[in-house]
């Protein structure tokens, strides 16, 4: 699985690039993406992100 972040949606606010950085990164034009697969080392962090975005921009696909 890999989370994916809608880029209309996410409003670059960093709750998850702060939270898992090594999922998820600010990308230059300012929204956040996913780069690196969900694992079971970091699906805790992940469902974290997924509950906290503030504009339910993440969700996590097969």
């Amino acid at each position: 699985m890999r989370a994916f972040v809608d880029p209309d949606l996410c409003i670059s606010c960093g709750f998850c690039a702060g939270n898992a950085p090594e999922v998820f990164e600010i990308g230059d034009e300012g929204k956040a993406a996913a780069i690196a697969d969900t694992t079971e080392e970091n699906i805790d962090l992940v469902q974290a992100c997924i509950d906290g975005c503030p504009v339910a921009a993440i969700r996590d696909e097969e």
